[in-house]
């Protein structure tokens, strides 16, 4: 009888441990799975975080949307300032320190960034760019337009609305940022081509609208014989546009700019500004989330993504397509 009962009590003894390997073996899967499901975490540093800097708002809906869609995380952050680089060169540098999956970089200095850029990649941190390159091969992708042909795109519409002997200035932003330099290339390219339009210069408002106001109202002050001003983002065309009409030049002074920003309609709708290069900043913030999951769940990715630009003037901002383009919004 004693020995039945060491027999059944052995047996049993002999199940719960089968049992107990059995739950820890699945509580180890368990686990594996969440850690396999968990989130991917992607940041996403722009070049300024200002409410009023519309295009970066709009690039921003663009992570959320996607974000959302591929069920990542993703936070947006940036300087307060597009002049600050020291300020973004720290907010990537504390990114790195919270471990994302991924960093999605709108670098303020082509040069200055890539000593971060590469401790990143040191951290075993995917790193993509988005709207501005940097001087490196560290970042995978690059979401941009190319800058070059929208340059160019702004210098033939300029030089398409001028006649005669004509004189033309560029109202720019940051100075070695990489889009800054390619647009300028590009404008410069396309003027060239014609020997009667002279460029005065480039003028460099830090990205400040209030300082590309400024800038080129002392300008059209102190050259009266200026024939038009090409703006190369949102801030030096708002701020252009500003001075044009405060000085009551709409019209005599051409102003063609870069960006959409409600400011810019406006510029648009007064003839103030006759045509603007529209950029397409929801789908670089979309592609440069979908892009970094891409590389993340080791996919080949692109190493540039031309997002594309095409030119709005007042004849066709009302047409679907070009509001759409103007006002995007998540469900379109």
């Amino acid at each position: 009888m004693a020995g039945r009962m060491l027999k059944r009590r052995a047996i049993i003894l002999a199940c719960l441990s089968v049992l107990i390997a059995a739950a820890a073996v699945f509580g180890t899967k368990v686990f594996r799975d969440q850690l396999v499901t968990k989130p991917k975490k992607i940041a996403v540093v722009i070049k300024v975080t200002e409410d009023s800097m519309e295009f970066w708002q709009v690039l921003g809906d663009g992570v959320r949307a996607a974000a959302k869609e591929f069920g990542v995380e993703a936070d947006v952050v940036g300087p307060p300032s597009e002049s600050d680089i020291q300020g973004q060169i720290a907010i990537v540098e504390q990114a790195i320190e919270e471990k994302p999956d991924a960093i999605v970089l709108a670098a303020t200095d082509m040069n200055l960034l890539v000593p971060v850029a590469k401790k990143v990649k040191d951290a075993g941190i995917v790193l993509l760019t988005v709207d501005s390159s940097l001087k490196s091969d560290v970042p995978l992708s690059l979401i941009a337009t190319d800058n070059v042909e929208a340059g160019k795109k702004a210098g033939q519409a300029m030089a398409d609305l001028l006649s005669g002997p004509s004189k033309v200035a560029i109202s720019s932003y940051v100075k070695d940022t990489s889009t800054q330099i390619e647009r300028e290339r590009g404008v410069r390219e396309a003027l060239g081509a014609y020997d009667n339009i002279e460029i005065v210069g480039t003028f460099y408002s830090d990205g400040i609208e209030q300082k590309a106001y400024e800038t080129m109202k002392r300008l059209l002050t102190e050259h009266p014989d200026l024939s038009g001003i090409v703006g190369l983002n949102e801030a030096s065309t708002v701020g252009a546009g500003k001075a044009i009409r405060e000085l009551g030049l709409a019209g005599t002074v051409k102003l063609v700019g870069f960006d959409s920003s409600v400011d810019e309609v406006k510029l648009l709708e007064e003839g103030i500004m006759q045509t603007t290069v529209i950029q397409r900043p929801f789908n670089m913030g979309y592609l440069s989330v979908k892009t970094a999951l891409q590389a993340l769940n080791g996919e080949k990715v692109p190493p540039v993504i031309d997002t594309g630009s095409i030119m709005i003037s007042k004849d066709n901002i009302y047409t679907e397509e070009n509001q759409k383009l103007l006002f995007p919004f998540v469900d379109q």
